[in-house]
């Protein structure tokens, strides 16, 4: 979900409450939670997203969706936006705070992608080029892409490492398609 200024705004305090109570950890776990959540069910996202559905049924939905797994902290924070009638936000709300909670605990996500599941020796092979190239806590996400052929496409941040075979192929495709012998007039 896209991030906009009111769910980094919400997320901040947040986690400025959170850092506040020394409950940053569990407050990360709950917004997790809750990003997963919305992520794997369609239904609640619609659920979010409905004018018709009333607050105070939305609050009954969560209570026994969420608050018997959720921080006391957590559970007022949904509450408070719900009430607020920004239920829809809750989603970009909690990916927002775990991008926060990423930048504070200096961890760096990074994607690898290869054809093929990648072996203990070459995980930490590409752990150890991503951490000497970044942060020195990585999460890292591996995918497997059969398109590529071989190689490894590594992507950390807004950086990108391609060296697959398909992009190898698509740069020798460009250049064969570049006709060095006739002149351009």
């Amino acid at each position: 979900m896209k991030q906009t200024r009111a769910t980094i705004r919400y997320a901040k305090s947040l986690f400025s409450l959170a850092l506040e109570q020394n409950t940053l950890e569990q407050c990360k776990q709950d917004m997790q939670f809750i990003a997963n959540t919305c992520a794997n069910s369609r239904d609640l996202s619609l659920l979010l997203k409905s004018p018709i559905i009333k607050t105070d049924q939305k609050i009954s939905i969560f209570k026994e969706i969420f608050y018997d797994k959720l921080s006391e902290i957590s559970v007022s924070f949904v509450n408070i936006i719900t009430n607020k009638k920004r239920e829809p936000l809750l989603e970009g709300i909690a990916n927002s705070f775990i991008t926060l909670y990423k930048a504070h605990k200096n961890i760096e996500t990074a994607s690898v992608s290869t054809a093929f599941q990648l072996d203990d020796s070459l995980r930490l092979e590409n752990l150890d080029y991503i951490k000497s190239n970044g942060k020195q806590d990585v999460e890292l996400t591996e995918i497997v892409d059969k398109k590529l052929i071989g190689g490894v496409v590594i992507r950390m941040g807004n950086r990108q490492l391609d060296v697959s075979v398909a992009k190898v192929i698509k740069d020798l495709r460009k250049s064969f398609s570049n006709n060095l012998y006739i002149k351009d007039f």
